[in-house]
C-alpha cells in the first residue's frame, strides 16, 4: 500500500446539483402555476411512490437560508439548481409571479453572502402545463416562449448570476415523454419525439444569442448527460456501428449543435430516410451554427453497453431509435442494485477524454454524478448520522478518473454531486436517496449531514484528497 494524492485545479468548483422542481415544494400563497409534474400528479398519484407528488418535495422554499449555511459547513463554493419556469411565469407567458423574483433574489443574494456561486439552469423538466395543452417542444410557439422566459431571468437576475445553463439533460423529455413513457405526455412517436429535440436546440441556441447580445458578463452554456456507449465486441464492426448509432441518437444530438453547431450526418440521414424531419424553417441551422455554448456541464451516471440488433423489430409504435441497436447485458458488472445501475468509473474519464479530443477541448465541469441508495436510514449512527461510505467510494473513485482526465489537458473545472440534500425525484419521489444530506420528509423536513458530507469538506478544504492505493 501506499499513499497517493490527488490535487486538483486552484479554484476547482466543488459542490452540488439540485433543481426547482425537485426541492422548493408548493406553498398556498407562493403563486406559483401548473407544471407537468403538478398536474400528471393529480391525475395519476398512484404512478409516484408512495404517492408523494412534487408539492411535497423538500422544502427550500422556507429553508433555504439553512441550506445554504449547510452548504458552507460541507465545503461548497458553488451550487447549481434551476429557475422554475411555471414559479416565474405561471402560464408560461404573460404576468411574472412577484413572489417568484423575490424568492429567487433572496436565495441568490444568500448563496452569494456565503461565497457559494450560483450556477442557475433555466429548464429542469418542468413544462408549464398551460405550454404543454399546445403541444410542449413540439410546438415551435414554445420556443418563443421559453426565450421570452430566458430574458426575464437574465434581465432580473444577470446582474448577479454569471453561470447560466439553458437545460439540463435536455434528451430526457425526448425519451421519457415521446419515446419510451417515463415522463408525461408519455407518447410514443419517433416524429414527435424529432420535433421536441429539434425545439429544445433551437431554444437553447436562441436564448444563448440572446445572452450574449445583453453583454451581462457571465457565460451560459448547456448540461447534457453523457452516457458513454460501449460496443459488446469493439472488433466486430455490427457492434460497434450499432453503438455508434446510440451514440448519435442519446448523446451527439445535442452535443454535437451545443458545441459544433450542426447535427450529425448520421441523425440527419435516419429522420430524413424516416421521413420525419422536423419543420426546418429559414435561419434555423444558420442560428444553431452561431450560437454555440461557452461551458459545457457534463452529468455522468452510467454507461451504455451496446450490440447489433439481433431481437425483432417492434413496428407497434412505428420506427424506434432501438431498431438500430440492442442493449447489451455485461456479465459481471458492478452495479447498484437500487437503481439497477452499471458503476463504470472510467466512462467519466471517457467522456472527459472525447470532449477534449473531439470538441475542441471544450471547458467543462461535471455537473452530476451521484449514487441513489434506497433504505438509507439502516445506516443511521448512535449520533444519528447516515454512516454513506458507499457514497464516499462512489465519488473517490469517479474523481480519481475525473484527475487522470485532467493531468492529461482535460478542460474540467469543477465536480458537483448529486445532490445536495435529499430530493423528490419525479415518479420515484423519495425511493432513492443522493444527497450528502439527510431530509426527513415525514419530520417537517428536517436536514442531517451524512457521512459523506463531512468527508466533501475535508476534500474541498484540501482542493482534492489523500488514499492508500
Amino acid at each position: 500500500m501506499r499513499k497517493m494524492k490527488y490535487t486538483f485545479p486552484e479554484n476547482f468548483w466543488w459542490g452540488s446539483s439540485a433543481s426547482g422542481p425537485q426541492t422548493e415544494g408548493r406553498f398556498d400563497d407562493d403563486g406559483k402555476g401548473e407544471n407537468i409534474w403538478d398536474h400528471w400528479y393529480h391525475e395519476e398519484p398512484e404512478k409516484f411512490f408512495d404517492q408523494v407528488g412534487p408539492d411535497k418535495t423538500s422544502r427550500v422554499y422556507q429553508k433555504y437560508q439553512e441550506d445554504i449555511q449547510l452548504m458552507k459547513q460541507i465545503g461548497h463554493n458553488s451550487f447549481r439548481s434551476s429557475i422554475q419556469w411555471s414559479r416565474l411565469i405561471p402560464d408560461g407567458t404573460g404576468e411574472v409571479n412577484p413572489k417568484a423574483v423575490t424568492f429567487y433574489n433572496d436565495y441568490i443574494d444568500e448563496l452569494l453572502a456565503n461565497d457559494i456561486e450560483p450556477f442557475l439552469n433555466l429548464y429542469h423538466f418542468d413544462m408549464p402545463m398551460a405550454l404543454q395543452e399546445i403541444g410542449g417542444w413540439t410546438n415551435r410557439k414554445t420556443v418563443d416562449a421559453y426565450v421570452s422566459y430566458a430574458k426575464t431571468c437574465f434581465k432580473l437576475f444577470g446582474d448577479r448570476v454569471k453561470k447560466w445553463f439553458t437545460h439540463n439533460e435536455p434528451i430526457v423529455p425526448v425519451e421519457g415523454g415521446y419515446l419510451y413513457q417515463f415522463h408525461y405526455p408519455n407518447q410514443i412517436s419517433f416524429k414527435e419525439a424529432v420535433a421536441v429535440g429539434y425545439h429544445e436546440n433551437m431554444a437553447s441556441a436562441k436564448a444563448i444569442k440572446a445572452y450574449h447580445e445583453m453583454n451581462l458578463g457571465g457565460e451560459i452554456g448547456i448540461i447534457l448527460n453523457l452516457t458513454p456507449s460501449y460496443p459488446r465486441d469493439e472488433q466486430n464492426s455490427a457492434d460497434v456501428k450499432a453503438a455508434e448509432m446510440a451514440d448519435v441518437f442519446f448523446n451527439r444530438s445535442f452535443l454535437d449543435p451545443a458545441i459544433k453547431g450542426e447535427f450529425p450526418q448520421a441523425l440527419i440521414e435516419v429522420v430524413k430516410e424516416l421521413d420525419i424531419l422536423p419543420d426546418i424553417q429559414e435561419g434555423d441551422l444558420e442560428l444553431i451554427k452561431n450560437n454555440t455554448v461557452d461551458l459545457l456541464g457534463i452529468n455522468y451516471y452510467q454507461p451504455r453497453r451496446i450490440k447489433a440488433k439481433e431481437t425483432p423489430i417492434d413496428h407497434t409504435h412505428g420506427p424506434m431509435p432501438d431498431d438500430y441497436f440492442d442493449y447489451y447485458d455485461l456479465p459481471g458488472k458492478k452495479i447498484n442494485p437500487y437503481r439497477g445501475w452499471e458503476i463504470y468509473e472510467k466512462g467519466i474519464y471517457d467522456i472527459l477524454t472525447n470532449t477534449r479530443e473531439n470538441y475542441g477541448n471544450i471547458r467543462c465541469f461535471i455537473s452530476e454524478n451521484g449514487m441513489g441508495v434506497e433504505g438509507e436510514e439502516r445506516y443511521i449512527n448512535a449520533e444519528g448520522q447516515i454512516d454513506d461510505d458507499y457514497r464516499i467510494e462512489f465519488v473517490t473513485e469517479h474523481l480519481k478518473y475525473v484527475h487522470q482526465a485532467i493531468q492529461e489537458g482535460t478542460n474540467c473545472l469543477g465536480y458537483h454531486m448529486w445532490t445536495c440534500m435529499d430530493n423528490w425525484s419525479w415518479t420515484n419521489a423519495y425511493k432513492n436517496r443522493y444527497g450528502f444530506i439527510s431530509v426527513d420528509i415525514k419530520n417537517e423536513g428536517k436536514r442531517t449531514i451524512k457521512k459523506s458530507g463531512h468527508w466533501f469538506k475535508t476534500v474541498a478544504d484540501n482542493n482534492g484528497f489523500i488514499i492508500e492505493e
